[in-house]
Formats: C-alpha cells, sequence, structure tokens
C-alpha cells in the first residue's frame, strides 16, 4: 500500500536581524508525531515556499503554513495542527481514528 503524503508548505520567517526556518522545524517535529502514531504508512515532505520545486498552491489559495494530505487541504493558515492532519490522514486511507484528548485541537 503506498503511504498516505503529507505535504507541509512554509517560509522562513524573519525576526529583527535573523531568519528563522521555524516551520521547517515544526514540520520536523510533526512528521515525528505522525510518524510514531502511523510509521511508514505516512510520508512528510516539507517545501519552503520558495523552493523552485514547491508544489503549486491550491486554486482557491491558501495560507502559511499549508499542510496537503494527499493532495487535499488539512491545514491552512494558523498553526500545523496535528489532530487536523491526523484525521484528514485516517480519512485518506480509511485507517482507524486515533482518539485525541480533547483540547488538542
Amino acid at each position: 500500500m503506498k503511504a498516505v503524503e503529507v505535504v507541509i508548505v512554509g517560509a522562513p520567517v524573519a525576526c529583527g536581524t535573523e531568519v528563522k526556518d521555524t516551520w521547517r522545524e515544526l514540520s520536523a517535529w510533526v512528521g515525528g508525531q505522525l510518524h510514531h502514531t502511523y510509521g511508514d504508512a505516512v510520508r512528510v515532505v516539507y517545501f519552503d515556499l520558495f523552493e523552485p520545486d514547491c508544489p503549486p498552491l491550491p486554486p482557491n489559495g491558501g495560507e502559511l503554513p499549508l499542510a496537503l494530505v494527499d493532495g487535499k487541504v488539512a491545514v491552512s493558515g494558523g498553526k500545523l495542527s496535528v489532530p487536523s492532519i491526523r484525521r484528514a490522514v485516517e480519512a485518506a486511507r480509511d485507517i482507524p481514528s486515533t482518539p485525541v484528548p480533547s483540547g488538542a485541537d
């Protein structure tokens, strides 16, 4: 069975005189969480919005960070919500739902 693909798109953040790669770091953390839950059934890939190989944004737009699960928007703007991404992963492959503690979203 092909792994569910989670694509996260972000951009470097200017903070004073520094540029931080916060979304890339958070994407790695999200990937770790998803791998812990689903193992090799999920593949997480991060793209910087300005990288030439970044996938196109959805036709109706989208806000960063953007998380696509098998090409469908799971998160657009705000924060990278692991519970939202989990629900999209489970829906994409009909994986049994993983209980999420209340207030975790």
